[in-house]
């Protein structure tokens, strides 16, 4: 039952792939790409990393297909669709290039030596050391710490680039258009009842992060998910970007963590260490800044850049 239920998921991952390809609208590619993005997620429970397919499904089939699917939105009227496939010569090009690192891919795989080089046991033997018990956090937030940061600060850039392609009257104001919505829309009927079972699923996730799948990062998407919601059924208005406040949750997370870095040169003779004692408490404070950030960096993201002018 097993291997038949993974020989229909593949089967199903290939053809929404080739249909999302081959969609000749926007629209129904992006449509076809959320699907994908949601099938690559149990593809991931199937191999064991919920983890990682926590992520997939909130940042692949989620925030990244609401991004797609507001640009859809926008061009659509703006780019006709094409009226002819390109040259056969440029589509066995492609083909032949996709299958060459499929191929690539399958071979780095199934070569590998059996057992396969994993770091997965010096990872485990030192892991109390930080007072985890969930290994994939804390390779993020210890072995790693790094490269943690500085994708929260890639985040943060990413933000001030799709600001600055406000207008310039509109510059410091408020992201997005005004939506008119009847208040007895199906949509504002989901975005009354889920928001609060998202809020408390999405601070759990941080919460369990520590010892079980989650962390920062899905539980600040989830609540993402929720500000968006709302956003979109007209419930709640978004803040100017000139907002001091809605500035400092951006930055928080990531400067707290660059804090408590730097301090690591006095508590623990390194750059992003932690004493042993204080190494769990500490991980998690900065999960909780780094939440708040990644929730409010996510929803303006899809937001997008200052549409009106600001509040004067």
């Amino acid at each position: 039952m097993t291997l038949a239920f993974d020989a229909i998921l593949i089967a199903t991952v290939l053809a929404v792939a080739g249909w999302t390809i081959a969609a000749r609208e926007t629209f129904a590619a992006v449509i076809g790409f959320v699907a994908y993005g949601l099938l690559l997620a149990l593809v991931w429970v199937r191999l064991a990393a919920p983890d990682v397919a926590l992520t997939e499904a909130a940042i692949g089939g989620g925030v990244t297909g609401v991004l797609l699917l507001g640009g859809a939105a926008r061009l659509r009227g703006v780019v006709a669709a094409p009226d002819a496939w390109p040259a056969a010569t440029l589509r066995l090009a492609a083909a032949a290039l996709s299958a060459t690192v499929a191929a690539a891919l399958a071979a780095v795989v199934l070569l590998l030596p059996d057992p396969a080089p994993t770091l997965a046991p010096e990872a485990l033997a030192s892991l109390p050391a930080t007072g985890l018990g969930n290994p994939v956090n804390g390779v993020l937030m210890a072995y790693r710490a790094l490269d943690t940061l500085h994708e929260k600060v890639v985040l943060v850039l990413a933000l001030i680039g799709v600001w600055s392609l406000a207008a310039d009257r509109a510059w410091g104001g408020i992201p997005g258009q005004r939506r008119p919505t009847r208040r007895d829309d199906a949509l504002v009927f989901l975005a009354r009842l889920l928001p609060p079972v998202g809020i408390v699923i999405g601070v759990y996730l941080l919460w369990a992060g520590a010892d079980e799948p989650g962390g920062a990062f899905q539980g600040g998407a989830l609540l993402a998910a929720m500000w968006l919601l709302a956003m979109m059924a007209g419930l709640v208005t978004l803040p100017a970007v000139s907002s001091r406040w809605l500035r400092l949750a951006l930055v928080a997370g990531p400067a707290l963590f660059l804090a408590i870095g730097l301090a690591g040169f006095v508590i623990a003779d390194a750059f992003l260490a932690y004493p042993e004692a204080w190494a769990k408490p500490l991980i998690i404070v900065i999960e909780i800044a780094l939440v708040l950030s990644i929730a409010a960096t996510l929803g303006l993201l899809v937001a997008g850049p200052p549409e009106q002018a600001p509040p004067r």
